[in-house]
């Protein structure tokens, strides 16, 4: 099933000048709130980071909203014309490949241009790879941290996880698998017998939670494992404790 017409969408107030930051499914696109529909429905234009993945979000629901790309090499020119549309009273929503746009995501730097224009805009909340993996994770939810993606050069990702090892609380990390086997690495010198976990596939067919040292995550991490994004935790240091 698809299309709009089999669904009954809330009535969104869309006032003139308002940009929306809209959640979008991280995997699996039943994911998706009815005021998020009825807001993508409603609004002139949608910001897309990838215009072709967020088509296919539009295609299951039948949305027809006009898509434009809004992505880290070309936001420092869409942002100011995406302001002068705002200021003459467009109405506009950003959505990222997945997830939250604006965490860990090129939306920041719309959302600070908004602030500094005094214009005002919303958020349309729903699903976060970052809340999900931590609650599969079965690690410490009370206190945490995201510190998004970790660096490529092997000095700053070091310096990177000392720092986030000595948190007391869960860290959260966002890692692509073309780098998990270097951090992993880098995590079985740094700390051994640190508790990790990596989440992946989230909300998908194959979703799978890998428990863990980072020797015994080394071993887990091949074949079909090394596929689509990750979220990879750690386990907070004990208090009086430092490795």
């Amino acid at each position: 099933m698809s299309g709009l017409s089999t669904i009954e969408l809330p009535v969104v107030d869309l006032p003139a000048g308002l940009c929306w930051l809209v959640a979008t499914p991280i995997g699996n696109l039943a994911d998706i709130s009815l005021r998020a529909l009825a807001v993508l429905d409603g609004v002139d234009l949608v910001l897309a980071e990838d215009t072709r993945h967020t088509r296919r979000l539009f295609s299951r629901y039948g949305l027809t909203t006009h898509l434009q790309p809004y992505h880290d090499h070309n936001k420092e020119r869409q942002t100011p014309r995406v302001i002068e549309r705002l200021q003459a009273g467009g109405r506009v929503a950003l959505v990222s490949d997945a997830g939250m746009p604006a965490v860990a995501d090129p939306g920041f730097v719309l959302v600070r241009a908004l602030r500094e224009a005094d214009l005002a805009y919303t958020v349309v909340p729903g699903p976060s790879s970052v809340l999900t993996g931590l609650v599969l994770s079965g690690l410490p939810t009370d206190r945490f941290l995201f510190c998004g993606y970790t660096p490529r050069k092997s000095g700053r990702l070091r310096t990177f996880l000392s720092e986030a090892l000595a948190e007391r609380g869960t860290v959260v990390l966002l890692e692509s698998v073309h780098r998990i086997r270097k951090t992993l690495v880098a995590l079985q010198e740094l700390a051994p017998d640190r508790e990790l976990a990596i989440a992946r596939e989230l909300t998908k067919l194959h979703e799978e939670v890998l428990r863990g040292t980072a020797a015994e995550l080394l071993e887990l991490m091949d074949g079909p494992r090394l596929k689509g994004e990750l979220v990879l935790l750690l386990r907070g240091t004990p208090a009086g404790r430092s490795e």
